[in-house]
Parts: C-alpha cells; sequence; structure tokens
C-alpha cells in the first residue's frame, strides 16, 4: 500500500549549509568564536572552548598539559603558556566574517537556516524589570538598559553599544591574559634559576667545608709532626745528660770504693801496738791518703745548671694569635704575621743546630 505523503519535501543542503558545518566548533556544535586557534592536527577551536577543555584536564594551567583534540582524538602538548600558546586561524576567522556578511546580506524572508550564535542567558535589568541589558555606559563604566538611559540614573552618562564594548574589553582581556601568561614565564623561569642558584650554593658550599676541612687536617699533621721531631730532641738531650751523669757517677763510685778500702788500710795499721811493724806499712799508708784526698777533690763534677731543660721551651704565643685571627681571605697583615712568625722559626732552628 502506497503511503501518501504530505507537507513541503526535505530541502537539499546547499553550499552554505556546507560550509556552516565547516564553521562549526566540535565541542561547542555553534559557529566558532573568535579568536579561532589551529592545533597541530590541524583542526580548529573556539579558543574559549579550547581552555574550558584544557582547565578540566589540566587544574594547574601553568604547568603546561595534555589534552586530545575532540574530532581526531590527537593529543595536544601544551607548553606553559596554556591554549595562549596555540596559533590563531586567521583564515577561518575571515571565512566566518565573509560568511556574517553574506547572511547579513541575504533576503530578510529566505527559508534558510542560518547559524545561530552560541545560547547565552541574558541578563535583566534590575531596576526595569523585562529590559535587558543592552548598552555600556562609558562614565560609569557598568553595562545598562536602554531605559536607565532614558529616564534612570545614567541618563546624563555617556554610553557605547554592549557589543562594541564587549569585543574591545575581551580583546584587553585576553591580551591582557597573553602578558600575564608570558610574565608568569618570565617568573617560572626566574624560579627555576633560584632552584638552579641554591643547587650551586650547597654544592660550592660542601666543596668549601671539604677544602677547608683538608686545610685544617694539613695543619694537624704539620703540627703532630713538629710535635714528634721536637719531643725527640728533648728525649736525645735527656739521654746524652743522663748518661754522662750515669758514667759520672760510676767513676765516683769507683773511687769511693778505692778510697774506702784505703781508709780501712789505715785504720787498721793506726791499731797495730808495734811501733816498728806500724812504720813499716805508714809510710806507704801516708802517702797513698794524701794522694787519694787531693784528688777526690779535684774530681770531674757537672756545670752548674746541667740538669735544667729550660731552653726547650717553645714560644707559641705569636702562632697562637695567628691562628686565633685566622679567617677566610686572608689579607696582607696576617700574611706579615705568618712571616714573622716563619722567620722566628727559622732562626730558632738555626741556634738549636749551633
Amino acid at each position: 500500500m502506497d503511503v501518501q505523503r504530505t507537507g513541503s519535501m526535505v530541502r537539499p543542503p546547499s553550499p552554505m549549509d556546507s560550509l556552516e558545518k565547516q564553521l562549526s566548533c566540535p565541542i561547542c556544535l555553534d559557529m566558532f568564536t573568535k579568536p579561532v586557534v589551529i592545533l597541530p592536527c590541524q583542526h580548529n577551536l573556539c579558543r574559549s572552548c579550547a581552555s574550558d577543555l584544557y582547565d578540566s584536564r589540566n587544574p594547574y594551567r601553568f604547568s603546561g598539559g595534555v589534552f586530545r583534540c575532540p574530532t581526531c582524538r590527537f593529543e595536544v602538548v601544551l607548553d606553559r603558556h596554556g591554549v595562549h600558546g596555540l596559533q590563531r586561524n586567521l583564515l577561518v576567522e575571515n571565512i566566518i566574517d565573509i560568511y556574517k556578511q553574506q547572511q547579513e546580506g541575504s533576503n530578510s524572508g529566505s527559508t534558510e537556516t542560518t547559524l545561530k550564535p552560541k545560547e547565552t542567558k541574558e541578563p535583566l535589568c534590575q531596576e526595569h524589570e523585562d529590559e535587558k541589558i543592552n548598552i555600556y555606559c562609558v562614565t560609569c563604566q557598568v553595562p545598562t538598559c536602554s531605559m536607565c538611559k532614558v529616564f534612570g540614573q545614567h541618563k546624563d552618562c555617556e554610553v557605547a553599544p554592549l557589543a562594541s564594548v564587549y569585543q574591545t574589553q575581551k580583546g584587553e582581556l585576553s591580551n591582557a591574559i597573553d602578558t600575564l601568561v608570558a610574565s608568569n614565564g618570565r617568573l617560572q623561569a626566574l624560579l627555576n634559576q633560584m632552584e638552579d642558584a641554591c643547587r650551586a650554593v650547597q654544592d660550592n658550599a660542601q666543596r668549601a667545608k671539604q677544602g677547608l676541612g683538608e686545610r685544617f687536617d694539613l695543619l694537624y699533621a704539620v703540627l703532630e709532626e713538629r710535635k714528634t721531631i721536637l719531643l725527640e730532641q728533648i728525649g736525645k738531650e735527656q739521654d746524652e745528660k743522663v748518661a754522662a751523669l750515669r758514667a759520672l757517677a760510676q767513676r765516683y763510685g769507683e773511687r769511693l770504693q778505692a778510697t774506702t778500702e784505703l781508709t780501712d788500710s789505715a785504720v787498721r795499721a793506726l791499731e797495730q801496738s808495734g811501733a816498728a811493724e806500724f812504720l813499716l806499712a805508714s809510710k806507704g799508708l801516708i802517702t797513698q791518703t794524701k794522694d787519694a784526698a787531693k784528688s777526690s777533690m779535684g774530681e770531674d763534677r757537672p756545670e752548674p745548671g746541667f740538669e735544667k731543660m729550660d731552653h726547650f721551651t717553645v714560644a707559641t704565643e705569636h702562632v697562637e694569635a695567628v691562628l686565633s685571627k685566622m679567617d677566610f681571605g686572608v689579607g696582607g697583615g696576617d700574611d706579615d704575621e705568618f712571616e714573622d712568625a716563619e722567620e722566628e722559626e727559622e732562626e730558632e732552628e738555626e741556634e738549636e743546630e749551633e
């Protein structure tokens, strides 16, 4: 059974319909709103739609980010400038302008379907109900309605079309955002420089600490070596003096033993009762006793102060003063003190060798 159709026939698509489809944003499904950005995959988006898509995927918008093209799912990688780092598609923007001019010049009674702007909920004036806000008060810098200009508080103010002010301030805000994003990029670069400088300071400080430790370890080693040498000198003279005294004491002991035996012989001679017997032995004993007494009086003795070791005293006051003033970047005054200390040490060593 045939079905009889009524009504008008479906209109075949026109070239303007195809152009309209090409000029539609795949996100908002309406005509592109300038500025239009072109993605690396050559698809186009309204920059506002691209920004919404980018912000939904990347809450930290100043750190770069990634989102996928809604048309081909190509992964778009953005730098720290975000969506504002994408290039504008001026060709598409010019085509949109030409298309709108054609639509405005077409017959107002035409039944052809035109692109509808994005549906927006226009705010109403609070002073005049049902009056849309459609003009901008330049004097007060606020949007208002026509009734406010005619009868209301803005009747003496300078006004301008809302659309022109909207486009102007939108462009200014877009430029301000671009400037702010560029400024954020410079701030990020400064932050990176500060981080690099912090790491450099830490590395340099670590090297300085290591170098300072090595220098002090060297000083400790020099002091220990010098201490060992001086202790050896004291020990050497100690051994020499003790050996000399012990040798002298041995000679004294031997002499004391000999004189003691001679004294005993003399005493025994005195105890003899016979005069002839005494006289036979007394002559030799008298000579030996006198010689022994004389030799004991001229016996070698240590020089006065032979036992003293005061000459091994080291004067460290000047070195202590120099070390207590040790600092980074030693100046000329400290260098002179070091030189004086070195000269005094050399003189002391020469005196000790002599």
